[in-house]
């Protein structure tokens, strides 16, 4: 995918609200539009899951946008992002898992620590999952299926 056609949209709680301010202006040198959903302003009392619920949302509304998301562990906002069909994220703290969570998973959105990873490395990162292209063998393509199966069939 060309950068330029990639649209990102982005969001944090507090823990993850001064890392999301300091990466907006990477977008730009990447080439790729981004669109901050927010907050604004600073709230220590706002919760993990309204950040990841708003890009999970736009991103099903663009099938070519990617999302991401940023809290102080990554974990929280990617079990919300994942509870939605047709979401896969990742909680992603290094360049190594955000390009296999592209490559064989076809991730969407990506959950960042604002915590336990440097802003730079937090960069390399981003970088990583908005260059990396998925893989299209077969196996993959049924495996990104099985992620949006409804019910677990038991054998």
């Amino acid at each position: 995918m060309d950068q330029s056609d990639t649209i990102v949209f982005i969001s944090a709680d507090h823990r993850g609200f001064e890392l999301k301010n300091q990466l907006l202006p990477v977008f730009a040198s990447l080439g790729v539009a981004v669109q901050d959903l927010g907050p604004v302003e600073y709230n220590p009392e706002d919760d993990f899951n309204d950040a990841a619920t708003i890009v999970c949302r736009k991103v099903l509304e663009n099938n070519t946008a990617r999302g991401i998301i940023i809290c102080g562990s990554a974990i929280g906002v990617a079990m919300q992002a994942n509870r939605f069909k047709g979401i896969r994220a990742v909680a992603a703290y290094n360049t190594k898992l955000a390009e296999l969570s592209r490559t064989h998973e076809d991730a969407n959105v990506l959950c960042l620590s604002a915590d336990l990873v440097s802003g730079r490395d937090n960069v390399e990162i981003i970088k990583t999952f908005l260059e990396t292209m998925p893989l299209t063998d077969e196996k993959y393509l049924r495996r990104e299926r099985k992620l949006d199966e409804i019910e677990i069939k038991e054998e």
